[in-house]
């Protein structure tokens, strides 16, 4: 018997195994679910837009084709201000030239198939179509005092994990820079059309990104960190965002992790661990092959002394697999072992998808979940999970017509 179901039997529960449900995991030579890093195939890149560029290199395109350098700020005000790529609506350029300047600094990125709004209104999931025909989902959430876009990193995803829909296709292609920010600046557009919630709102805008949509983003390295400067840069080079307002997760590459710690951009970093112990988290998270649990901790703990930013635990509680007390308990033991204020962990109540029979944990077993990392000094949030209703929650993007 494994040392994880021993304990389970000690606590009169069940220990369920972490196998893909409805779907076949892509497995390597070596019996283990295959992981990608890279696209299996060489795959055509979106053409180059205003938000792949700096303010530099954009006033350099122009040039190009025989306009002054200083047109680049008025198109970067255009778009990460206003919002738009009309040529129309760009009355401060040469009308003779508008068309052309929008065709060659605005290639068209991300076409909108579909949107789903709860009833609410206040969460809206749209399905991306991209230039290649590779399909991509965000997530826009209004709160009380913030407004939360959920981005994608990338076309599918290669970290084969067996609880989340995004992974069962497997990955695609890494997104580029300015689909990443089209995302953004798209969902800016909506919110002040009226389209989050009914009114319009020409002042509000995107306050939080969370990296948590299709992709891994740590596995698109350089352009999801070109967009975060992109993000934090401002106007016109960017969008002015704070840099404390972009949540960037991981499944836990550690060599990517510390080479964020360096990056000098202060994004919370979230980690999402799942499973204290390796006999399990081998089986929920395959990357745990390559890094193990305390090597993901351990990176995580030095981003937060690099860095000074708390770091988040994100931990989707699954019934019967990995909500054990025991489990609590551990995780706490060892975030503790590295020091007191520096980590935070977000229990997420698992979000079902399509062919899956595991769910989230009972409430009373997700309270005593809480209640024993709270009891060991752990600080502790339940996460708010939006868009369960529309497919549009944590682990549920599978960017289907």
């Amino acid at each position: 018997m494994r040392i994880s179901e021993s304990r389970a039997k000690a606590e009169g529960r069940a220990q369920v195994r972490p196998t893909a449900e409805g779907w076949k995991q892509a497995m390597g030579d070596d019996g283990r679910p295959q992981l990608q890093f890279t696209a299996k195939a060489r795959v055509s890149q979106p053409p180059v837009h205003l938000a792949d560029l700096t303010l530099a290199e954009r006033a350099e395109k122009l040039k190009e084709i025989g306009l002054p350098g200083f047109r680049a700020k008025q198109l970067s005000v255009h778009y990460f201000q206003h919002y738009t790529t009309d040529p129309e609506l760009m009355s401060d350029l040469p009308k003779d030239r508008r068309a052309e300047i929008a065709e060659v600094m605005f290639p068209k990125l991300l076409t909108e198939v579909k949107r789903l709004a709860t009833d609410d209104g206040k969460t809206i999931k749209f399905l991306w179509r991209l230039f290649d025909g590779s399909l991509v989902e965000s997530v826009l959430m209004r709160y009380s005092n913030r407004i939360t876009l959920c981005i994608s990193s990338q076309c599918g995803c290669g970290m084969n994990c067996p609880f989340c829909a995004t992974g069962q296709a497997g990955l695609t292609r890494n997104m580029s820079t300015a689909e990443i920010l089209d995302q953004i600046v798209q969902a800016n557009r909506v919110i002040a059309e009226g389209g989050l919630g009914g009114q319009k709102h020409p002042e509000e805008r995107v306050g939080n990104i969370v990296f948590m949509g299709m992709g891994e983003p740590l596995a698109n390295y350089k352009r999801v960190m070109n967009a975060v400067h992109r993000m934090v840069a401002d106007v016109p080079e960017g969008l002015g965002m704070s840099a404390r307002g972009i949540t960037v997760s991981t499944v836990g590459l550690v060599p990517a992790i510390n080479k964020l710690s360096e990056e000098g951009v202060p994004v919370t970093f979230a980690l999402s661990l799942h499973a204290p112990d390796d006999e399990l988290r081998d089986e929920m998270i395959p990357v745990n092959s390559r890094w193990k649990v305390d090597e993901a901790l351990d990176a995580a703990f030095n981003y937060y002394v690099k860095t000074g930013r708390r770091v988040s635990i994100e931990y989707a509680l699954i019934k019967d697999m990995n909500d054990h007390g025991w489990r609590a308990d551990l995780l706490a033991r060892k975030l503790n072992a590295r020091g007191r204020g520096w980590v935070h962990v977000n229990p997420i109540p698992l979000n079902p998808t399509p062919g899956s029979v595991w769910t989230a944990s009972e409430p009373d077993v997700t309270a005593e979940f809480i209640d024993r990392l709270e009891s060991a000094g752990v600080p502790t949030t339940l996460r708010d999970t939006r868009g369960k209703e529309i497919d549009g929650a944590c682990g549920q993007l599978a960017a289907a017509e």
